[in-house]
């Protein structure tokens, strides 16, 4: 997978927007942090120059579950833990994995949201 198979996915998904909102970071890996959301809440973060991982919301209960199975998935890069995973790229999780992964964590992200927003998207 590449990054611009990978926004495409992303922006595939209804009602997903897409920014850059880290410009005055002091590293240049987070400058390059593209953040995919629904309303006006993140489900997933990219490096698009990098392209080495994905931040992705997750269920809490199936974090740990996922960390055991897998080697690519590891702690949500920046973000509270208990909440996001890290997938990593052309490892042990096919691409059909991963995206299976971002659309979870759009769906969790769309349950979060106010009944009257959700309806927009569904």
């Amino acid at each position: 997978m590449n990054v611009e198979d990978f926004r495409k996915y992303c922006l595939s998904l209804n009602g997903v927007t897409e920014k850059m909102p880290f410009g005055k970071a002091t590293s240049q890996y987070d400058r390059n942090l593209l953040v995919f959301s629904i309303g006006d809440k993140w489900f997933c973060l990219v490096n698009i120059e990098v392209f080495d991982f994905c931040v992705l919301k997750s269920e809490p209960d199936l974090i740990e579950e996922l960390r055991i199975q897998y080697d690519s998935i590891r702690p949500g890069y920046h973000m509270n833990h208990k909440h996001w995973i890290s997938v990593y790229f052309n490892t042990d999780l096919d691409d059909k994995n991963i995206l299976k992964l971002v659309k979870e964590s759009y769906q969790l992200v769309l349950e979060s949201l106010p009944k009257k927003e959700q309806a927009k998207y569904l």
